[in-house]
C-alpha cells in the first residue's frame, strides 16, 4: 500500500505538470523540461489536395528522392505527393491479365530504390507488387507452408523490403514474427518472433492444474508486432505490444535483436505515466540516417527520437486539439528535416520543421557517428548552451574529445557530468596508460638508479665490514 501510495503520487505529479518538450534525467524519476525540437508548420489534407479528403488513412512512406506515399485506406487508394506536399497522381487500380483490379482497405506500403512499390492489399488477402508505371509485376497471396495452420488467412498489415528484393510483411494475427518472401514472392519462413511473456502466478496455477483445467485457462503466446522499417543495411527496426524493456527490436537477417541499449534507460517511450492510462504502446517507427530512430506512441500521441546508442534525443507530440496535436496517430516518416505524422481520425498529415535545438542534436549525432569529433563537439556544446539538462549531450562531447585523444581535462570531466560511468572508467584507463607512458622513463631510471645504489650501499657496507675485521686482527 505504500509503495502503491507514492508510486500513485508521483504519477499524479508526472500528468499535470508533464511540459510540451521534457526528457528524462539520469534517474529516470522526473521529467525535465527542454527546448521544443520539432514545430508544427503545415497540415496536409485530401481537401486541400483536391482529391477529396483521406479516409481512415494507414500508412505513410517516404523514398530518398522524397516522394511522399499516402495509403487512404477508406478510399482504397494511394496517394503520391512531392517534397513540397503537391499532389502528383493517385493509385486506385491496376491492369491484371487485361481486367481492372482495384485495391481493398490497404493498410501499409513500401517504396524501393527502382520505384517498385509493394502495398498490402489487406482486404484482397494479398501483397501487390507495381512497377513505377503502376503496371503489375506481380501477386503475393495466401502462401502456402507446413510452417502455417490449416486455417490461415493471409492478411498483411505492413510491408518492408531488402536490398535483395526479400519481402517482409507483418499479417494480421501472425505471433511467430514477420513473414519473409523471396524475390519470387514465395514464402520462406518467420524470422523475430517476441519472447512469451509469463505471469509467475498464472504459471504456477497452470502447473497445480489438472489437465482438464489447464485446457480452458489462456495459452501463453508470443505478442504480435506493431509494425517494422528498414534501413539501407538491411536490418529490421520492429515495435511490440509488451511492456517489457524490449519493445523495440533491431533484427539482423537470423532475427536476432542486436538493438544497442546503453541509454540511461530502455527505450520504450515514456519511464513515467499515469497509472490509469498505462505505459506507451508504439505503433509505429522510422529509421533515419546515422541509425537514429522514432517511434510513435499512440497513447499520448508523443514522437521519441533515439541515437543509436538508445539515448533519448528529444520528445515532442501529443493528444489534443491544438495544431501539433493529435486525435489518432498510426504513422510517422522524415522528409530530410521535417517529421510527417499522420492522423487517421483527422485524415490529415501533420509537418513538422525542425528548431535550431533539434537541428543541433541531430548534427551532433550525424557527426559523431560519421566520425567527425571536431564537428559533433561543437554542435554538442551548442546543444548544451540551449539545453544544460540534457545530460546525454555531455556524454556526447566526453566521447569526441574521448576520440581526440584529451582524456582528463575533456572526456572524463564531460562523463562525470553526464553520469556515464561505462566511458568514464574507458576515460580513465587510457588517461592512466598516457600518464604511464609519459613518465615511463624517468619511473625506470629512477628504478634502476635505485637498484645500483642499493648494490654499491651494500658492497660498501661488505667493504667496511672487512676493514674493520682486519684492524681488529
Amino acid at each position: 500500500m505504500i509503495f502503491t501510495g507514492i508510486s500513485m503520487g508521483a504519477f499524479h505529479v508526472q500528468a499535470n505538470g508533464q511540459a510540451p518538450s521534457y526528457n528524462y534525467s539520469y534517474w529516470g524519476g522526473d521529467s525535465i523540461s527542454a527546448p521544443d525540437a520539432y514545430k508544427p508548420t503545415t497540415l496536409v489534407n485530401g481537401e486541400d489536395l483536391g482529391i477529396g479528403p483521406f479516409i481512415e488513412p494507414s500508412d505513410i512512406h517516404v523514398t530518398e528522392d522524397q516522394m511522399i506515399y499516402v495509403v487512404d485506406s477508406g478510399n482504397n487508394r494511394v496517394v503520391m505527393l512531392n517534397h513540397r506536399f503537391q499532389l502528383i497522381d493517385t493509385v486506385a487500380s491496376f491492369d491484371n491479365n487485361g481486367k481492372k483490379d482495384q485495391l481493398s482497405n490497404p493498410q501499409g506500403i513500401f517504396v524501393t530504390k527502382e520505384k517498385q512499390i509493394f502495398i498490402a492489399d489487406t482486404g484482397n488477402n494479398r501483397i501487390v507488387q507495381l512497377d513505377q508505371n503502376y503496371q503489375l509485376v506481380t501477386i503475393i497471396e495466401q502462401p502456402s507452408s507446413d510452417l502455417l495452420k490449416d486455417d490461415f488467412v493471409f492478411q498483411p498489415l505492413r510491408v518492408v523490403v531488402d536490398n535483395a528484393g526479400r519481402v517482409y510483411t507483418m499479417a494480421e494475427g501472425v505471433f511467430d514474427g514477420f513473414m519473409e518472401f523471396n524475390v519470387n514472392g514465395e514464402f520462406n519462413t518467420f524470422i523475430g518472433a517476441n519472447r512469451v511473456q509469463v505471469d509467475p502466478i498464472e504459471l504456477l496455477w497452470k502447473r497445480l492444474s489438472t489437465q482438464a483445467q489447464r485446457s480452458q485457462m489462456v495459452m501463453f503466446i508470443p505478442t504480435e508486432f506493431t509494425n517494422l522499417d528498414i534501413n539501407e543495411e538491411g536490418f529490421i527496426y520492429a515495435t511490440n505490444g509488451d511492456n517489457s524493456s524490449d519493445k523495440i527490436k533491431k533484427l539482423n537477417a537470423r532475427g536476432t535483436d542486436i538493438l544497442r541499449r546503453e541509454g540511461y534507460f530502455d527505450p520504450i517511450g515514456d519511464i513515467r505515466y499515469p497509472i490509469d492510462i498505462g505505459p506507451s504502446r508504439l505503433i509505429d517507427i522510422d529509421v533515419s540516417d546515422s541509425e537514429m530512430y522514432s517511434v510513435l506512441d499512440s497513447k499520448r500521441g508523443r514522437i521519441f527520437t533515439y541515437n543509436n546508442d538508445g539515448h533519448l534525443m528529444y520528445v515532442f507530440g501529443g493528444i489534443g486539439n491544438r495544431r501539433g496535436l493529435f486525435h489518432t496517430p498510426v504513422a510517422i516518416e522524415r522528409v530530410s528535416e521535417q517529421f510527417l505524422v499522420l492522423d487517421k481520425a483527422l485524415g490529415e498529415i501533420t509537418v513538422f520543421k525542425a528548431t535550431n535545438y533539434g537541428h543541433m542534436i541531430n548534427q551532433a549525432v550525424r557527426s559523431y557517428y560519421e566520425g567527425d569529433e571536431e564537428s559533433a563537439y561543437h554542435f554538442f556544446k551548442e546543444v548544451i548552451e540551449m539545453n544544460a539538462n540534457l545530460e546525454f549531450a555531455y556524454a556526447g562531447i566526453g566521447k569526441a574529445l574521448l576520440r581526440q585523444g584529451d582524456y582528463k581535462g575533456g572526456a572524463m570531466e564531460n562523463f562525470k557530468k553526464s553520469l556515464d560511468q561505462k566511458n568514464y572508467s574507458k576515460a580513465f584507463l587510457l588517461y592512466r596508460k598516457e600518464v604511464l607512458k609519459d613518465y615511463f622513463p624517468t619511473i625506470l631510471t629512477t628504478i634502476l638508479v635505485a637498484v645500483i645504489g642499493l648494490f654499491v650501499w651494500r658492497f660498501y657496507r661488505k667493504l667496511i665490514k672487512r676493514r674493520k675485521e682486519i684492524t681488529i686482527e
